[in-house]
């Protein structure tokens, strides 16, 4: 298989450069050339958000493209058109947030989407860019041609959004621990390394359409979770168990300075961690247990020097030491 990806040394770009050099595909890689690639990776140089950025993509065939782009749809939109009868499969890796807030608990691929997005638009918000990098897509392979990856919350290594590093950061440190109920809070999320090899399963099967890509709800909870970061860092951490209702009084927002976690029934649980997956089970969607997850990411972040390269965009994740001593009471 002759694969392109576009970007490719950032997390979902890396794991999946790296899945497809596994299985001894013929790999093509474009981007800014910042990053060091891995062997066996053929480099061309381009720079999308550039006059001409482009260029060096003005030959070649391939079988399938992989496009992880955020931005502005446009870039999506160009890329696309100028691949158009040279690769016979466009993936956008998408997200789940292109679906209208907040889609209900175990909704499918056919659940309602954002309004107002456009293949040819500038950058507005992530729901509306990703929305628009699918019809960019769709508009110039088709819907046959085309498989948007509707991905929910993504882990592992290389992460560079800070929500596991956060986590395994502040457990390395140990001490007492805010943990954010309850235990047995159902989790669902994909490690990277998995969302890859879905991604090259895909382009073998010549699969088309969309697909919500994450664990089966409940593959892990949060219990298990913060247990394997306790387990993998090796610390002395004592997980304390708070109820949601206690955290939420206390002004901590879900999500962000408590990634990952979001309290049992409301409308953000029902977005971010009750998808229906079946369509992409079907199509041989595997998981990995969320111990290697935690463990491989906590061995990443120990050869990198302990913290992870946050991407430029990334918002600050974790919770202020005094804000979780005071809801502990110490």
């Amino acid at each position: 298989m002759r694969l392109l990806v576009l970007g490719g040394t950032e997390f979902v770009g890396r794991a999946v450069v790296e899945a497809a050099l596994g299985r001894g595909w013929e790999v093509t890689v474009l981007n800014r050339g910042r990053h060091r690639l891995p062997d066996g990776v053929r480099a061309l140089r381009g720079d999308r958000t550039a006059p001409d950025g482009l260029a060096a993509l003005a030959e070649g065939e391939w079988d399938a493209v992989v496009d992880t782009w955020r931005l502005a749809p446009r870039a999506v939109r160009d890329a696309a058109r100028l691949l158009r009868g040279r690769a016979g499969r466009y993936v956008y890796v998408s997200s789940c947030s292109v679906y209208t807030w907040a889609p209900p608990a175990g909704y499918t691929e056919d659940a309602d989407v954002v309004e107002g997005a456009a293949p040819d638009a500038e950058q507005t918000d992530y729901a509306r860019d990703k929305r628009g990098g699918e019809l960019a897509a769709l508009d110039a392979f088709g819907a046959e041609h085309s498989v948007l990856v509707r991905a929910g919350l993504i882990l592992g290594p290389y992460e560079n959004v800070g929500r596991l590093p956060w986590w395994l950061g502040r457990i390395a440190r140990g001490g007492q621990v805010l943990a954010p109920g309850p235990r047995e809070l159902p989790l669902q999320y994909i490690d990277v390394r998995d969302l890859a090899e879905w991604i090259l399963g895909a382009v073998e099967q010549e699969l088309s359409g969309p697909f919500n890509l994450m664990s089966e709800q409940g593959h892990a909870t949060m219990g298990e979770f913060l247990d394997a970061c306790v387990a993998a860092t090796g610390s002395d951490a004592v997980l304390r168990w708070t109820e949601p209702q206690v955290i939420l009084d206390a002004g901590i927002e879900p999500w962000t300075q408590l990634p990952v976690w979001v309290p049992p029934g409301t409308d953000m649980h029902d977005a971010l961690h009750s998808a229906d997956v079946s369509r992409a089970v079907e199509a041989g969607l595997a998981c990995r247990p969320v111990s290697e997850t935690v463990a491989d990411t906590w061995s990443w972040l120990q050869s990198v020097g302990g913290t992870a390269p946050f991407r430029s965009d990334a918002a600050v994740k974790g919770l202020d030491p005094e804000v979780e001593a005071k809801v502990l009471g110490q």
